[in-house]
């Protein structure tokens, strides 16, 4: 619903598309592709996809038309060959990715490209693709992580008062952000020894692993900032993290 919403999260997500320089495209890791395959989008223009059910009809009107970039499909490729990484003509841009850039570039005239999250691999798997991908920033391509640190749909709070977040999403958090921004990021990487409140946090990798493309494409040193934050319905982390 933050789509199409007004709130502390969009209006930041807004202020971000008007405070960082103006990238030439943008590389979406959303997860809302997690496949078992490594993909990658190579249409020229991608269709808005309304992966989700039950919700008003203003919000399967939205349309995000943005264009694709086969050329930075391509040099995707050629930057994590060996891996073999499909070319795909199907997929377009889920919600993922168009709930967030349409409140960051609203007039959808920056070309974006999704590459998929392969399912049968572990934290340290997707870091590193994070890492081969680093050189796409001096080329001009904004690298976009779109999950939630913290998603836990069963505990989530679904009725219409607000809920305070649940202790252990407050303390993964807080731990997650003390290691990033004292650079140490293997624990992250090896999330699944975080204990159980990152076991509450992250029930499933799905929402979790977009962090990782984000903090392996990071360089040593760089600055950290969180520029939005809050935790919706008490188990949902809306926390962003800005590396650079």
């Amino acid at each position: 619903m933050n789509a199409i919403a007004n709130n502390g999260y969009t209006e930041a997500w807004r202020r971000l598309g008007q405070e960082i320089p103006r990238p030439k495209a943008i590389l979406s890791i959303s997860a809302h592709w997690f496949v078992p395959d490594t993909a990658v989008t190579i249409s020229s223009a991608p269709r808005t996809i309304h992966d989700f059910g039950g919700f008003p009809a203003e919000l399967y009107r939205v349309q995000y038309s943005a264009p694709g970039d086969p050329a930075l499909a391509h040099r995707v490729q050629q930057l994590l060959s060996p891996l073999d990484v499909t070319s795909d003509n199907s997929w377009g841009l889920d919600h993922g990715t168009w709930s967030v850039l349409r409140h960051v570039y609203p007039e959808a005239d920056i070309p974006v490209v999704q590459l998929s999250i392969d399912e049968t691999h572990s934290g340290a798997f997707h870091f590193e693709i994070g890492k081969k991908l680093t050189t796409l920033r001096d080329e001009g391509v904004l690298i976009v992580g779109s999950g939630n640190l913290v998603h836990n749909l069963h505990t989530y709070a679904w009725g219409r008062h607000p809920r305070e977040p649940y202790d252990w999403a407050v303390r993964f958090e807080n731990r997650a952000k003390e290691l990033m921004l004292g650079g140490d990021l293997k624990p992250l990487v090896n999330y699944e020894a975080l204990g159980s409140d990152a076991e509450l946090s992250i029930p499933t990798p799905d929402h979790y692993l977009p962090l990782l493309y984000v903090l392996g494409a990071g360089r040593k040193g760089e600055c950290v900032r969180f520029p939005v934050d809050g935790v919706d319905g008490g188990s949902i982390s809306m926390l962003a993290v800005q590396l650079g």
